[in-house]
């Protein structure tokens, strides 16, 4: 492991003026400090608390409309307005962190996931929890694009920040499983506000530590200014998208590209919006994200509809695939040491088609089912790292809240689609459908991959 990780990241180099870059060995300063442990578990903290947000109140719905008021049908704001806001305001706020400081924005997104968690804890009516949960998704916004920018910049690139980006992997998807099972167990024994108030818990530790551990914010020497005309329309572009209103989505976003195509200081040079590396691998990674959320909900309807599982035996099946998931996160980083970030994004996503396909054969025998989900959720996350790994490698680390925000707008529109548009596969067909497509969409994400990604330098130049 250790022979492979070194000859695939041998040296790092960095440019100078006038004179190409220079070869600076990694030396003892580069190796994972206890500072830097502990700065690593503030971050990936911050990172899971945001994943249990997107599940965690789930199971809690009914009990929230009964409390606050909140009719059958305006049920799904509560998780609606939180991910719209997610979704489409990341990609602004991972520009502000470069510009602003990544840490100064890490610190304001949690003070307001912990200021409005407690509104919505303390939440006696409809508006203030919806209000709560629009606040929650901004700061979701604000601190995972900074969290991931902060992460990478601690590492330079190489088995260590690899590592770092494999147990935020792991994490995630243990938060996304986590969030389901700790809403439950929360709802059923105490309140669900309590889920509220779990995050008022984490803000206020890390608003204490951060400041501690995180480096101060490297300040522009030169003013520079955020391309508002850009902002507004990438940001009403992706909501619209989010939202389901395709055509007003492509039009703006359409528009964002004439705009920063002409303003100076555009909020996403186009030089970004050109390198295959940035623009396929985030599509590759948003299809990673939609085709296996999306799957877990075609094979929820599956076992409860058709087999008959109580939603908890049907939830309790899914924890292997959680184990899955893990068990990815933790391996990816061998993996991309001796194939490559490229090599682990193709290889991740055809195994994951691999494992998905055979189950258009399922029936009552459940341990084909836990076997193939466990396969498929840990080759899922070894693409998902690796396409971190591609696309944070692919810029400068100047640019790493641009490139983090990219990543983590692809990660949330992705799981945000996926399962609407798996919705109408099984309106119009049945489950064998619905999973033949969802393993095509994945195989294809490979096969994208292996033609338009290009295979990624040794070194970043920074």
């Amino acid at each position: 492991m250790l022979g492979g990780a070194a000859a695939a990241y041998p040296c790092e180099c960095y440019a100078t003026a006038g004179s190409g870059c220079f070869v600076h060995e990694r030396t003892s300063s580069t190796l994972m400090t206890n500072r830097k442990r502990a700065a690593m578990a503030v971050l990936l903290t911050a990172g899971f608390t945001l994943a249990v947000d997107f599940s965690i109140l789930n199971v809690a719905l009914p009990a929230i409309g009964h409390d606050v008021g909140l009719s059958v049908g305006g049920l799904q704001w509560v998780t609606t307005a939180f991910a719209l806001c997610a979704a489409g305001f990341t990609l602004l706020f991972g520009r502000v962190a470069d510009l602003a400081g990544r840490r100064r924005m890490f610190l304001i997104g949690m003070a307001a996931l912990g200021v409005s968690s407690l509104a919505g804890g303390l939440a006696q009516s409809a508006e203030v929890l919806l209000s709560a949960r629009v606040v929650q998704g901004l700061a979701t916004a604000a601190v995972t694009p900074a969290a991931l920018a902060l992460l990478t910049t601690l590492f330079p690139a190489g088995p260590a920040r690899d590592r770092a980006l494999g147990l935020n992997g792991a994490l995630m998807a243990a938060g996304f499983t986590t969030g389901a099972v700790l809403g439950g167990v929360l709802t059923g024994l105490l309140s669900w506000r309590y889920a509220f108030f779990l995050n008022v818990a984490v803000a206020a530790v890390a608003l204490l530590v951060a400041p501690v551990l995180l480096d101060s914010d490297v300040r522009h020497q030169e003013r520079r200014r955020i391309d508002v005309p850009g902002a507004i329309a990438v940001t009403g572009g992706l909501l619209a998208l989010v939202y389901g209103w395709v055509l007003v989505g492509v039009l703006l976003l359409g528009i964002f590209w004439l705009i920063e195509k002409r303003v100076a200081e555009p909020l996403v040079p186009v030089r970004v919006l050109r390198s295959r590396g940035v623009g396929w691998g985030n599509l590759a990674g948003l299809l990673a994200f939609a085709t296996e959320t999306s799957l877990v909900f075609v094979l929820t309807l599956y076992l409860q509809d058709v087999l008959g599982y109580s939603p908890l035996r049907a939830g309790l099946s899914f924890a292997v695939l959680g184990v899955g998931t893990v068990m990815g996160g933790i391996v990816a980083p061998r993996i991309i040491a001796h194939a490559g970030a490229r090599g682990a994004l193709i290889g991740g996503l055809v195994v994951q088609a691999a494992a998905t396909l055979p189950l258009v054969l399922l029936g009552p025998e459940r341990q084909w089912l836990l076997a193939l989900t466990f396969v498929g959720g840990a080759a899922n996350l070894v693409a998902i790292v690796a396409f971190m790994v591609t696309v944070t490698n692919a810029l400068p680390a100047a640019d790493q809240g641009l490139a983090t925000g990219l990543a983590t707008m692809s990660q949330q529109i992705g799981i945000t689609v996926g399962t609407p548009v798996m919705s109408a596969v099984l309106a119009h067909g049945d489950t064998a459908s619905a999973i033949t497509v969802n393993a095509l969409v994945a195989l294809a994400a490979g096969v994208l991959v292996n033609a338009l990604v290009p295979p990624a330098k040794s070194a970043v130049a920074v």
